[in-house]
């Protein structure tokens, strides 16, 4: 099973948005060394929480860091961006990493309403079809004519690069069939809702046409994780990224809290049911790494995806390196 990692670049207590960007660096090193076979920055905008707004950027800083692993965004917010634009970062990072890069897009804003607005320097959103918007991307970077008046008579450069594999997010289904027919990999992001069923990788795949970017489907299933050596530690070092779902869904956006902040948190039997109702959909997945292994092993026969991408959300750096230290020696 190949194995890689969404990283969304937190903000722990203690830490700085600077920090937070350091550790990714230092996460993608340790991956390239352990064997992961990929790593995404994710992309969400108006938050003192994260610090990853800019994927496309750090994907860059940590394709110069690293010597194997695969880099990429999971995923750049298509919405906010020109097809052109998009296709010409993506072909100079392939250009400057050939063989190493992804391009994986979202269609939803990442941020909330006013980022929304500011991406679009104050202008009305015009709703638009972004699949077809992804239509025209990927021809662009794959050197292709795009017969309208904004790309007629344009040449994306760099040209004739290595094409990045390319791959559309999604986390309810509804975006299955047009990822298929499109002949790009599906990301779904099961720690968002936990809605993943093999009725909805099956239609990917029935829907599948091969492409320049994919030969055959794939499928990458990414879950939020936290693994210790005992189902003690774990179950500690989870509490804190369970309350910040919970928060989440409260509408309250703050730092994680400490271990020991968890802990002491007074929660209600409500907060208990909404966090023990997460845990048994998948959203994350919380034990010794021979029980992460077992789970992971499990969904894959059932539900038939090809690749695991791992949210590595504990609560410090060196919690997070260690617990992707353990899944190594036991996935990789």
């Amino acid at each position: 099973m190949k194995i890689g990692i969404l990283d969304q670049a937190p903000i722990a207590k203690g830490n700085t948005a600077t920090g937070a960007l350091r550790n990714a660096v230092e996460t993608a090193v340790l991956a390239d060394e352990l064997g992961y076979h990929r790593m995404w920055m994710a992309e969400h905008h108006n938050l003192r929480t994260l610090a990853s707004s800019a994927p496309e950027i750090t994907a860059s800083f940590l394709a110069a860091k690293t010597k194997s692993i695969r880099i990429g965004t999971g995923g750049v917010m298509m919405m906010h961006y020109a097809p052109y634009k998009l296709a010409e970062v993506f072909k100079t990072l392939s250009a400057l990493a050939p063989g190493r890069i992804d391009f994986g897009v979202g269609r939803a804003p990442g941020g909330d309403h006013r980022s929304t607005q500011a991406l679009a320097v104050g202008r009305p959103y015009i709703p638009t079809d972004l699949y077809d918007k992804l239509h025209t991307i990927l021809e662009l970077l794959n050197d292709k004519a795009v017969e309208d008046s904004l790309h007629d008579e344009i040449v994306t450069t760099p040209t004739d690069v290595v094409l990045p594999e390319a791959w559309l997010l999604g986390s309810t289904g509804n975006s299955a069939i047009r990822t298929g027919r499109m002949g790009v990999g599906y990301s779904f992001a099961q720690f968002f809702n936990g809605e993943m069923s093999k009725e909805i990788f099956d239609t990917y795949k029935r829907n599948f046409m091969p492409s320049a970017f994919m030969e055959k489907p794939v499928i990458s299933v990414t879950y939020a994780v936290t693994v210790a050596d005992t189902v003690e530690e774990a179950e500690f070092n989870a509490l804190p990224v369970d309350l910040g779902r919970l928060f989440l869904m409260k509408g309250r956006l703050q730092q994680q809290l400490t271990p020991e902040e968890a802990r002491d948190y007074p929660l209600t039997e409500m907060d208990r049911s909404f966090i023990q109702s997460n845990r048994d959909r998948g959203l994350h997945l919380v034990g010794t790494p021979s029980d992460i292994a077992d789970q992971l092993r499990a969904d894959q026969a059932k539900y038939g995806f090809d690749e695991v991408m791992i949210v590595a959300s504990g609560p410090s750096q060196e919690i997070r390196l260690r617990s992707l230290r353990m899944l190594a020696g036991v996935l990789l």
